[in-house]
C-alpha cells in the first residue's frame, strides 16, 4: 500500500524513500529535501576550513613552552647531581692517596727522630743500624708502589629509566578536589607532629621524629638523619643549591639530599623566621612578627641579602604572613589578619611585590594555627586549613574552584612526583593518587 508524503500539509502519495532519514516523500518534496540537505554542507565546509586555518596558526611554543622549561630544568638538575657525585668521588680518591701519604710521612718522621737520638747519643749498635736499614728499604719499596700505583676505579654506565620523565596531556581541569581519590598510602608518625613537607623531582622530605627522612617515589624511606634543632617552621627545595632548606624559627639549615647531612647557614643573621621558598636565583624568607617582612637572599656564589620588604609593602602592621610559595616570577602569600579575623591568599610579583590578585577565604580565624598553600599544576593553588579541616582549590586567577572537608585535620600539602598529592596531618602523611 502506497505511503503518504511525510510532509503533513501534502496530500500526494510518496514516490521515494530517503534511506538516510527513513522517510517517504513525494517527488516535489524529495527535491526540496535534497536541496535542504545539500544547503547544510556549505556551512560545515566553512567550519572545517576555519578549523584547518586555526590549526595552522596554533603557536605550539605557547602550548608546550612551560613543559619544555620543566624538561630543561630537569636536565640542569640532573647535570648538577652528576657533577656533585663526580666531585664527591674525586674527593674520595684524593682522600685515599692523602691517607697513604700521611702514613708514610709519619713513618719518616719517626725514623728522623730515632736517627737524631742515635746521632746525639753516639751509642748506635749494629742492631740499630740493621733495623734502620730494613725500615728504610721497606719505606722505599712502599714509596715506589705509591709512585707506580694507579687506583682501580670501576664505573657503571648511567642507565636512564624511561619512567624518570612522565609526559601526559595536561588538562587544567584534571585536578578535581571534589573527587579526590581515597588514601593510597600513609606514612605514619610515631607521635603527633604538625610538620611541614617539601619535595623535589625524586624525594619527599618529612619530619618523622626524631629524624628528617627522605621518601622515594615508591613511598619508602630511603635516607634519614637525626634532627636535633627544635621545631621546624618550614622547608623547601632549592634546585640551584641541590639542597633542601629547613628553618627552625631562628636558623636556616641546608640538608644535602645525597649524604643527608645538615648544615647551619651561619652567615645569615638570626631572626624569627616563619616561612621559606626559593626561585632559581633567590631564597625568600618571611619573619614571624606582626607586620611581617620578606627578605630576598642570593643563592650563589654565597647566600647574601639582596632585598628586604617591610610593612606596609608586605602586609599591614596588624597582619602576619603565614607562608610564602614561589612560582614563575610570583609569590603566593597566606596572610592572617587578627583584628578582622580574616585569612586571605594573595599573588604578588616576586620582583616588586606588586599585588596581582587577592582572595579572602571563608575560614574561621585561629590565633595559633597556620593556614598553608601549595602549588598545583597549571599555576593553580591548594590552600590547606587545619582549623576548619578544609582544603580549597584556587584557580590561577584567584577564584575558588572547589572546597572540601578533609579528616583528620590537614596541616600541609605538596604536589609530589607527577601524580601524587601528599597531605600531612598530626598522625602522618597521607598520599593520594591523582
Amino acid at each position: 500500500m502506497a505511503q503518504p508524503c511525510v510532509i503533513t500539509t501534502c496530500k500526494r502519495v510518496s514516490q521515494t524513500l530517503c534511506y538516510g532519514c527513513n522517510q517517504n516523500f513525494c517527488r516535489e518534496h524529495m527535491v526540496e529535501h535534497d536541496l535542504s540537505l545539500n544547503s547544510q554542507l556549505n556551512p560545515l565546509s566553512d567550519e572545517i576550513n576555519a578549523l584547518g586555518e586555526r590549526l595552522k596558526s596554533l603557536n605550539l611554543e605557547n602550548a608546550i613552552g612551560d613543559s619544555h622549561k620543566k624538561l630543561e630544568q630537569w636536565r640542569i638538575d640532573c647535570h648538577k647531581t652528576i657533577d656533585y657525585f663526580f666531585e664527591q668521588k674525586c674527593r674520595e680518591l684524593d682522600r685515599c692517596i692523602a691517607k697513604k701519604m700521611e702514613r708514610k710521612r709519619e713513618e719518616i718522621s719517626r725514623m728522623r727522630k730515632k736517627m737524631s737520638e742515635l746521632i746525639s747519643e753516639q751509642e748506635a749498635t749494629h742492631k740499630d743500624i740493621d733495623s734502620l736499614t730494613v725500615t728504610v728499604r721497606d719505606l722505599e719499596r712502599e714509596i715506589n708502589k705509591i709512585e707506580q700505583t694507579s687506583f682501580q676505579v670501576e664505573t657503571k654506565a648511567l642507565v636512564l629509566d624511561d619512567s624518570l620523565i612522565h609526559i601526559e596531556n595536561s588538562d587544567v581541569s584534571r585536578f578535581d578536589l571534589t573527587s579526590l581519590s581515597s588514601i593510597y598510602k600513609t606514612i605514619n608518625y610515631p607521635r603527633e607532629n604538625w610538620a611541614p613537607l617539601a619535595c623535589n623531582n625524586h624525594h619527599l622530605l618529612i619530619h618523622q621524629e626524631p629524624n628528617l627522612c627522605l621518601v622515594d617515589q615508591d613511598l619508602n624511606i630511603v635516607k634519614k638523619n637525626s634532627w636535633i634543632y627544635g621545631t621546624i617552621y618550614d622547608t623547601c627545595w632549592s634546585s640551584t643549591l641541590n639542597h633542601f632548606i629547613v628553618i627552625n624559627g631562628s636558623d636556616v639549615f641546608l640538608v644535602d639530599e645525597t649524604q643527608m647531612s645538615i648544615e647551619n647557614v651561619r652567615t645569615l643573621q638570626k631572626r624569627k623566621w616563619l616561612s621559606c621558598t626559593t626561585s632559581e636565583t633567590s631564597l625568600f624568607l618571611s619573619t614571624k612578627v606582626w607586620g611581617s617582612s620578606i627578605m630576598e637572599f642570593s643563592l650563589v656564589p654565597t647566600i647574601e641579602l639582596v632585598k628586604q620588604w617591610q610593612s606596609p609593602d608586605t602586609c599591614t602592621r596588624d597582619e602576619v604572613i603565614n607562608g610564602i610559595v614561589y612560582n614563575n616570577g610570583t609569590l603566593a602569600m597566606m596572610i592572617k589578619n587578627p583584628s578582622e579575623k580574616t585569612i586571605h591568599i594573595e599573588l604578588r610579583s616576586s620582583a616588586t611585590l606588586d599585588r596581582l590578585w587577592s582572595l579572602r577565604l571563608n575560614i574561621a580565624y585561629s590565633q595559633n594555627i597556620r593556614t598553608r598553600c601549595c602549588l598545583l599544576s597549571n599555576e593553580q593553588w591548594l590552600v590547606v586549613d587545619r582549623n576548619t579541616s578544609r582544603i580549597f582549590h584556587i584557580s590561577k586567577d584567584g577564584k575558588i574552584k572547589a572546597s572540601s572537608a578533609y579528616n583528620p585535620p590537614p596541616f600541609c600539602a605538596v604536589f609530589f612526583d607527577h601524580d601524587m598529592l601528599a597531605i600531612s596531618t598530626a598522625r602522618g602523611v597521607n598520599v593520594h593518587k591523582l
